[in-house]
This record gives C-alpha cells, structure tokens and sequence, in this order.
C-alpha cells in the first residue's frame, strides 16, 4: 500500500443511505456474490486468490461491475460505474475516482452477513480486506484492514445480550462496533489510529447501523475512568520487535500490551459485566504459561482462557513476515527482520507463542473462578451463548457443596451423545465416552458411574437417589459411592455435558 493512498482523503458518509439502497438492489450482498461467484471461487476469495472470482465476473452487470470495482479493485468504465451506482455522488463523496475515462475504487467494500441476516458492509484500505484483492497484507504504517479470521473469531464469541454500554478498544474498521450496535444501547468505540475512526464510521453508515461515539487513543486512555458492560477488544497483539505496523504491533516489549489491556479491563467493567479479547502470551522457559495469564486476571473477575494455538517462535516470526510482505521484499532485508525476531524472542527466553480467546466477568466474588485450558480442536461458532452458560455454570458449582449437590437434580444436554468403544463382538466395551455436536464439542471419558449416571439423568431423580440405585446394580457401597463421585460430577457439570435441572 502506497504512503500516497494512505494520506488520501476518505470518502465522507454523509450520503451513505443511498449507496447502501443501490448496493442492496443490485444484490451485492454476501448472498448474492456466493450466487454470482459459486462456492469455489467465493472460497477462494477467502484465500486471497482472484482469478477465478475474476472469470466470474466477465458479465457486463451491475452486480459483476460492483465485484470487480470494490472486491477486486479492477478498473471498470465510466458507463459501467454509472449502470451500478449512483456515480455523481459516490465521486463527490470520494468512494470511487475517475482516472482517464475509468473508475477506481478509493476504498474496499465488503459485503458481510450479519448474525441475524442483516446485509451489512465493511470499509477498509484497498487490498485489505482478506478476501479482497490482496489478502490482508497491508505494509502501510497505518493501514486499516478488513474483515478476517480474528475479528469473525472475536464476533462469534461474544455474549450478545442487551446492555446499556458497550466499548470496542481498538475498532480498527469498526466490526465489533457494528455488533455491538445490535444490542447495546451506547456504543463507544476508540482507536490509537485515527484514520481507524474514519473507516469505522464508513462501516456503521454505509451498514445502516446506528452511530457510535468514536474516540482516538490508546488502551482505556480515551474513555478514563468510565465504565461498561461489555468491553472487547481485537488489539494488535502481535509480539514483535517495535512497532512498525500499528495494526498489529502492539508497541510494548512481549506480551505487554495484552496482560496491561486484562489487567486493567477489570476496573473497567460494571459488576457483572463481561470483557472479551483475543490474545497472543509468550511461554517463556521455565515458567508454566497457565501460571502467566492467571497473573494477568484482575481482581474480583472470573476468567476463562482457552488457547487456540502454539507456534514455535520461527513458526511464529514468519507467520507476521508475511502478513506483512516481507517474503517479497529484498532477501537481505527479509533475513535481517527474521533475524531480529529471534534476537527479541531470545532475550525474552521465549521458546513459542500460544493465540487464544480470553473472557472476563465482573463478579466480585471473594474466590473468583479462573478456569485455563488448551482446546486446540474445532468449535462450532457463534459460541457467545456457551460463554455466558460457562460462567452460570460456574456460578452454580461455587453454591454447592457436595451434599447440595447430590440433592440436585439434573439433566443431559441436548446435544450430548454417547459412544462406546471397543473390539468388535465384545461383550463390554472398552471404555465410554460422552461427545458434544454443539459449542465447544467437548468429549470425555466416562467410567461404568459416569455412563450409567448421566445416561438417567432426565431431571427426574436427585444426584444421590441415583447414586444409591447404581451402587445396589452394581453391588457397592452406596455411601462410599457418594463420597467418591461428586468431583466426577462437577466435572460434568463444568464442561456442560450435565445440566441442572432443579435445585434441591
């Protein structure tokens, strides 16, 4: 990305209900590209590749001429432009250029299907948008970039229920703000990079999403002392050395940036608010990395951190090298930037890099539960309704001892399944294992109590009644089966594979 294209002016959103009308009618939606493009060369957008995107779109229609002009930056001619856009104003208002006889586009416009299938659209830097034109490979200091897989990632996992205030740190094109829009009643949204701002406030107009209040600074600095319901965050979490791309460096040493944003997010939330980011944490060489994060989690909060990935510290430098064209550049260049990635993770003693979500609760309970995992399988998002349920279970488990637990009453969840493995023919199986089809599709073994507990738990008998009628099957002691069992229950109860049905 050229420094030229980055101090241009933006376009300005002061008409931009009416470009969103001819958008909309012409159907460049994100339902409408999979119909014009096909599955194949929609998913390789994804992946940055354009040619078959391209060879889709050799039509003379409106919605082929929107594709090639905002998704794939190709020039298109005057009476094209004209046929599939209010062309006077989109110039006047600085979306689209007139360059001899031709149309360009000034910024990237995509098409993005919200949760509840709204047609919303997200501005960014040209080339920018992964997806786009060129993948999310911008090399200007402050280019602002489109949506990707983190920002999805982030979106799916946030706990979507109404609240009055919401704050987006870091709103980069503004697409945790356009969520939040949806169910909150106040939107603030802040940016270290101003020209962020500019892209945001395109995206909440050009999507038909209500205003935000849009402030420029770093971390909590730009709200002070005010407090939220709900604060996420998609921060530039990449360790590097300096800071050379605002939209990902954060500028501290390591991990800084991350543990100060958790750390200080805590005094930022009204009590039972949630904060949610997405991270990067060292492990550093002698020092156990769940041990580092809980250091991270603020007083009176609940915490759940999962961590999504591991990336050895060469895996990890080249990864950011070429986000950023770097693999492109002068081989010598190339070589001294890996070089000093090295240098940086070698004097921190850092041996990998782990990527992950983290959420915060504002509970003020006097022993918080902070829950640390690795779960590197798949999930099925949007995972916003498993969050909140993690933290009620977890609130639940706190009020129990195991006598009120064994009083309880409980049932299956829904989407659990039970499967049995074993050698062909056998008469019993292996071992026993419950299985998850929804959320974070947990599976866990059970033993011949764990299978024959959770497989009658219908709500209708406590914890301890059935306990007593699997020791009598089984010929056990039913008073040492309830003394050994009610940890495996927890455990069940946690990981959501067992919920409460009544309570005493």
């Amino acid at each position: 990305m050229s420094t030229t294209s980055l101090t241009a002016s933006l376009p300005v959103p002061d008409r931009a209900a009416r470009l969103r009308d001819a958008l909309l009618a012409i159907g460049f939606t994100a339902d409408g590209l999979l119909e014009l493009l096909g599955a194949p060369a929609y998913a390789a957008l994804a992946r940055s590749e354009t040619v078959p995107a391209l060879r889709a779109t050799r039509g003379d229609g409106p919605l082929d001429t929107l594709v090639r002009l905002f998704l794939l930056q190709r020039p298109v001619t005057y009476e094209q432009a004209r046929a599939a856009l209010p062309l006077e104003e989109a110039l006047a208002d600085g979306w689209v250029r007139e360059d001899a006889g031709e149309v360009r586009a000034t910024v990237d416009v995509r098409p993005y299907g919200g949760p509840e299938g709204q047609d919303w659209f997200i501005v960014s830097d040209l080339g920018c948008a992964v997806g786009g034109a060129s993948g999310a490979r911008g090399r200007g200091e402050g280019v602002v970039l489109g949506v990707g897989g983190a920002s999805t990632t982030l979106a799916g996992i946030t706990v979507r229920t109404p609240v009055a205030s919401a704050l987006d740190l870091g709103t980069g094109s503004g697409i945790q703000a356009l969520h939040a829009t949806q169910h909150a009643t106040r939107v603030t949204a802040t940016d270290l990079n101003p020209r962020a701002l500019d892209f945001a406030r395109l995206t909440l107009a050009l999507s038909g999403a209500p205003e935000a209040d849009l402030r420029a600074g770093s971390l909590f600095e730009p709200v002070d002392s005010e407090t939220f319901d709900l604060i996420v965050s998609n921060p530039p979490f990449v360790i590097s050395p300096g800071a050379r791309l605002t939209y990902r460096d954060g500028g501290m040493g390591g991990d800084d940036l991350c543990r100060t944003l958790v750390r200080q997010a805590g005094a930022r939330l009204n009590d039972g608010g949630f904060a949610q980011f997405l991270a990067n944490w060292q492990h550093v060489e002698g020092e156990e990395w769940q041990e580092r994060l809980r250091s991270w989690v603020p007083p009176g909060c609940d915490a759940w951190i999962v961590q999504r990935e591991v990336q050895d510290v060469t895996q990890y430098a080249e990864l950011w090298l070429r986000d950023a064209g770097d693999h492109r550049d002068d081989p010598e260049r190339y070589a001294a930037r890996y070089e000093a990635w090295l240098d940086e993770f070698e004097a921190r003693g850092t041996k990998a890099v782990g990527f992950g979500w983290i959420t915060l609760r504002k509970s003020g309970a006097e022993e918080p539960s902070i829950v640390i995992e690795e779960w590197p399988h798949p999930v099925e998002q949007p995972l916003g309704e498993t969050v909140l349920a993690h933290f009620a279970r977890q609130d639940y488990l706190r009020s129990r001892d195991d006598a009120a637990l064994l009083a309880d009453h409980f049932v299956l969840a829904p989407e659990v399944v039970q499967e049995q493995v074993g050698l062909p023919g056998a008469e019993d199986p292996e071992h026993v294992v419950l299985r998850q089809n929804r959320g974070m599709r947990r599976a866990t073994k059970v033993d011949a109590v764990g299978a024959g507990f959770a497989g009658v738990c219908d709500g209708t008998l406590s914890a301890g009644r059935i306990l007593d009628a699997i020791a009598q099957l089984m010929g056990e002691d039913p008073v040492l089966l309830r003394d050994r069992t009610p940890q495996a229950i927890r455990l069940l109860v946690e990981e959501g594979f067992l919920e409460p049905a009544t309570a005493g």
